[in-house]
């Protein structure tokens, strides 16, 4: 495929930071315009696919967002005193843990993370780096069979045995539901108008909720589809085994019970690997693991853009600790019984 040669990169210098703080959020939004052309191509004219890129947050995920809300609304609320010892301890597959260990390592606070073994190495290596205590359960809850009701027990363990630490609870803080409106009105922003179809990865339901929060208040006809992972229980999905952290979930988060998305795609591991790299091979982008449900998400319903109409994909993080996992031939055959001839026949035909 002929591809235009690429633009120039920006001679625009950001203004200088106080704080990574003030790096949150204002992430860009990249025009997929090699995505239009293979995969999207022959359907609807003018569909233009946008990707909102949550990897260029400071810790590399939108999960920024969600801590820095949590922790100023629990500092606005006096839930914290920041004039006396302060120990966090959170539950977290991953990004919201890196994100609140560098909140509580800026604000000279404790942090105590609770994972399981899906957790990524790289993304433990990363909390530890940043000062925060990792508490690793090893095993799933006896009871569902789950790891994040395991995480959350530990959770409730750890808060009993360390005097006045604190849980600022993502999975129903609403806090979520108020930084991701602001992601919205971003994407609203950056595109011109609402787009018409918004893809977002589900986990606590935090960003998609928000999202929609600012679609109903700006009374948007935007459709919102919460992506899921076969095997989570959102929304009345079927409990089955699931191996890529980052999306879905095995506990119905408190938070979901105010969302109400357009609709619901869950997706099999395969075919998040598949979509993860697709997106690399022809935007250069690479994914997290969610990034890729998203993308075959927004495959699925394809036939239903209409003409001219704007699609978001919301790409919360990006794969460079997937590496070992999503991006490498051996993991995929090992775990997903899909060998590298069968990955890459799969590329092939979503490119024809």
């Amino acid at each position: 495929m002929c591809q235009p040669a690429p633009q120039s990169p920006s001679t625009h210098a950001p203004a200088p930071l106080n704080s990574l703080n003030e790096a949150i959020g204002a992430t860009p939004l990249l025009r997929c315009s090699r995505l239009e052309r293979s995969i999207f191509d022959g359907l609807a004219p003018g569909v233009r696919v946008w990707a909102k890129l949550e990897q260029y947050n400071p810790g590399g995920s939108a999960k920024d967002r969600t801590a820095f809300a949590l922790v100023e609304e629990a500092l606005d609320q006096g839930v914290i005193d920041p004039d006396k010892p302060v120990t966090l301890v959170e539950s977290s597959s991953g990004n919201l843990g890196m994100a609140l260990a560098r909140q509580a390592m800026l604000r000279g606070w404790e942090f105590r993370c609770v994972v399981d073994q899906r957790t990524n190495a790289a993304t433990v290596a990363s909390m530890r780096a940043l000062g925060a205590k990792v508490e690793l359960v090893k095993e799933p809850d006896p009871d569902t069979g789950d790891w994040l009701a395991a995480r959350r027990k530990k959770v409730a363990e750890l808060l009993d045995q360390l005097p006045g630490s604190i849980n600022l609870d993502q999975y129903s803080n609403q806090a979520a539901f108020r930084a991701h409106a602001r992601t919205m009105a971003e994407i609203e922003a950056q595109v011109g108008r609402a787009p018409d179809w918004l893809f977002v990865a589900m986990s606590t339901t935090g960003t998609i909720g928000g999202c929609l929060r600012h679609i109903e208040a700006s009374a948007a006809a935007t459709r919102a589809v919460g992506v899921d992972a076969e095997g989570s229980v959102l929304f009345g999905g079927v409990r089955a085994n699931r191996l890529l952290p980052g999306y879905g979930a095995g506990v119905v988060p408190e938070l979901s019970a105010h969302v109400r998305p357009f609709a619901v795609s869950r997706i099999v591991d395969i075919d998040a690997v598949v979509a993860a790299r697709v997106l690399a091979r022809t935007e250069g982008l690479i994914p997290g693991a969610s990034g890729g449900a998203v993308l075959a998400a927004a495959m699925r319903y394809a036939k239903q853009f209409q003409q001219d109409q704007d699609v978001v994909l919301l790409l919360h993080d990006a794969g460079s600790n997937y590496m070992d996992t999503i991006y490498n031939d051996a993991w995929v055959q090992e775990h997903l019984h899909t060998s590298p001839a069968e990955v890459e026949a799969r590329i092939q035909e979503a490119l024809a």
